[in-house]
């Protein structure tokens, strides 16, 4: 997802002078580490299969993971677009991430699962399994992957304080399987979210005088601001983040990131980059946000996507989200690209649809939220 994808994955990390600059270093993996520590001793695998971890994941690990991804993808929505980067984020997301895999007789990975402590009291899961299998193997490293999230969670809730621990994960409408596994497993779907996209056509770089900086009826749009190094200023960094928080408060879900997650999840994005990051001040105050990202093009050229569209109640009705928009689709058409995607809460009751459809976004696939409450032991 990303312009030059090859290594962009390694090359996301900020130096460590930077990091501490932005002073974005997180507090440290609050996950269990080794299986063993959260599951059962009888695994209920086949015989021969094993659980283990992916630390110091080899070329073919990388591309047998991607490989599970797309097939994934292809069963769910009926068309792949996940990439090597994709898996690097999960696999390397050290700070913040932990991955298990199963291996079979024969060591060739049959299902993955990864979780993301993304905030205080919720915890992002990945749930992969190899299609090619039949009911019985699928179904064991199912409930395999299950048992070591649950036991995650309750790690994680531990080092954080809490009594209970949610579990988010997400699944594509027409997958029936992962559907049902995961009501067996004790989740629940909680939301619908449109995955829209629109086109993008070169004349519309005229939209806006320049997607760099522009100003309308009191408003002024603007990039981040850069330093003398290149890298974003922490003041405008953190006015984006203090931005979103106060936009997306009384939202589906919505969990404090305090600014060092916020910024190191970010920065792991394979399509992150520092000049798809705007900033919309009404008199003189941050009041809107945008961040975006690229999207790496399947059969043409590269898109742009809406990551955080968020504005703050007080600057509502002064056009701070249609300008944003229309500055990202600007800054799209003058770097070549021809789409910008998005996703959007198809169960809020405030239909913030009505403005993407009337800037001519359509559905392109659906998606789904499933959560699970995990009691933290004590």
């Amino acid at each position: 997802m990303a312009d030059g994808q090859a290594g962009q994955a390694r090359q996301l990390c900020l130096t460590r002078r930077t990091a501490q600059s932005l002073d974005v270093i997180p507090d440290g993996s609050r996950f269990e580490s080794d299986p063993a520590e959260v599951l059962a001793d009888d695994a209920g695998l086949p015989q021969g299969w094993e659980a283990g971890t992916i630390d110091g994941a080899t070329a073919s690990d990388v591309d047998r993971l991607t490989e599970l991804l797309r097939d994934h993808e292809r069963a769910g929505r009926g068309w792949a677009s996940g990439s090597e980067d994709d898996v690097l984020v999960e696999l390397h997301g050290l700070e913040m991430r932990e991955n298990v895999v199963v291996r079979d007789d024969a060591s060739v990975i049959r299902a993955w699962g990864s979780v993301h402590d993304r905030a205080e009291g919720r915890m992002l899961y990945v749930h992969i399994v190899d299609q090619a299998l039949p009911d019985y193997a699928a179904r064991a490293c199912s409930d395999l992957l299950f048992e070591w999230a649950s036991g995650q969670a309750e790690r994680v809730g531990a080092e954080r304080g809490r009594s209970v621990q949610q579990i988010d994960t997400g699944a594509f409408a027409g997958d029936g399987r992962q559907h049902e596994w995961l009501d067996a497993a004790g989740f629940t779907k909680v939301r619908t979210w449109w995955q829209m996209s629109r086109s993008v056509i070169p004349e519309e770089s005229e939209l806006v005088t320049d997607p760099a900086r522009w100003e309308k009826d009191g408003v002024v749009f603007r990039r981040v601001e850069r330093q003398g190094d290149g890298m974003p200023d922490e003041a405008d960094l953190r006015a984006v983040h203090d931005v979103l928080e106060g936009a997306f408060t009384d939202h589906f879900n919505s969990a404090e990131e305090t600014f060092h997650e916020f910024i190191h999840r970010l920065r792991e994005d394979p399509g992150h980059r520092w000049d798809h990051w705007w900033l919309a001040e009404v008199d003189g105050v941050a009041a809107g946000a945008l961040v975006g990202t690229v999207s790496q093009g399947t059969s043409g050229p590269d898109g742009s996507y809406v990551s955080y569209l968020g504005v703050l109640a007080s600057a509502r009705g002064r056009g701070v989200a249609k300008g944003l928009l229309h500055t990202i689709i600007a800054d799209a058409a003058v770097r070549g690209r021809d789409s910008v995607g998005l996703e959007v809460d198809a169960d809020s009751p405030t239909r913030a649809d009505g403005l993407y459809v009337a800037m001519g976004w359509g559905t392109k696939y659906v998606t789904e939220s499933w959560h699970k409450d995990v009691p933290v032991p004590t």
